[in-house]
């Protein structure tokens, strides 16, 4: 598996408009870079989603509705 770096910008380029972090616990993040309407938030649009590794991170981001939707 390669660096934190290597995956950030793999998961990011997969992902437009999310920024991909890890906490010092290890847990994956991904926030998206603007912001949601209400009416995206309900239909199922989050802020940020988080895994315990990237393949759960990219899961998460894949299950997710596109911002502009």
């Amino acid at each position: 598996m390669g660096d934190f770096e290597d995956l950030k910008t793999a998961i990011e380029g997969e992902y437009p408009g999310w920024q991909v972090w890890r906490s010092d616990a290890g847990r994956w993040y991904a926030t998206r870079s603007g912001d949601l309407t209400d009416a995206q938030l309900q239909a199922g649009c989050a802020m940020t989603v988080a895994a315990d590794d990237p393949a759960g991170l990219r899961e998460l981001l894949r299950e997710q509705p596109r911002g502009d939707a």
